[in-house]
C-alpha cells in the first residue's frame, strides 16, 4: 500500500507540474490572440482526473485486494510509458500545449512528434493511464468507472478541439 500511495502522490505531483506549464503556456497563447473554447467541460475534467487519484487510493485502502505481482509491475510499466508519451506531447507542442482549448490564430496544427502518428496522442496517454494507474493495485472499479466517464468526456473534448482547430 505504501508503494502505491507514493506512486499516486508522484502522479499527483506530476499533474501539478503540468498545471504550472499549462498556466505559463495559456498566458503565451493569450498574448498572441489565442481564443479559448470549451470552457464548460473543463471543471468536469478537473474533477474527474482528481477523482481518479482519490478513487484509486480509496478503493485500494477499502478493498485491500490481493495484487498479483505481474499485474502490479506490468501496469507500472504502462503508467511510466504514458507519462513519457504525455511529456513527449507537451515537448512537441511547446508553448502551445495547455490543459485548456486555446487556439492561436494563424498557427497550423502541429503534425510532428507523436502528432505525426495520431491526431490526439495526449488523450491516448490519458485513457491508458486512467486504466493502468488504478490497476497497479488492482483497483479495477476505479479503472472501469474512470474509463467510462473519461470516454464520455473525451468525446466532447475532442469535438471541441477539432472544431477549434478547424479539423471537424
Amino acid at each position: 500500500m505504501l508503494a502505491f500511495t507514493v506512486l499516486v502522490a508522484l502522479v499527483a505531483a506530476e499533474r501539478v507540474a503540468e498545471l504550472v506549464v499549462s498556466l505559463r503556456n495559456a498566458a503565451w497563447s493569450r498574448q498572441r490572440g489565442g481564443v479559448e473554447t470549451g470552457q464548460g467541460h473543463y471543471p468536469v475534467m478537473v474533477v474527474l482526473h482528481t477523482a481518479l487519484l482519490v478513487g484509486a487510493l480509496v478503493e485500494a485502502y477499502v478493498r485491500r485486494p490481493q495484487v498479483p505481482g505481474v499485474l502490479a509491475w506490468s501496469m507500472l510499466v504502462v503508467v511510466v510509458a504514458t507519462q513519457a508519451l504525455r511529456w513527449w506531447c507537451i515537448a512537441t507542442l511547446g508553448p502551445r500545449w495547455n490543459t485548456r482549448v486555446i487556439v492561436v490564430p494563424d498557427l497550423a496544427p502541429v503534425t510532428s512528434g507523436p502528432y505525426r502518428l495520431l491526431r490526439h496522442p495526449n488523450y491516448v496517454a490519458v485513457v491508458v493511464e486512467g486504466a493502468a494507474l488504478p490497476l497497479v493495485h488492482a483497483a479495477w472499479i476505479t479503472a472501469l468507472v474512470f474509463t467510462v466517464l473519461n470516454l464520455v468526456l473525451l468525446r466532447a473534448r475532442i469535438g471541441v478541439e477539432n472544431r477549434a482547430l478547424g479539423l471537424a
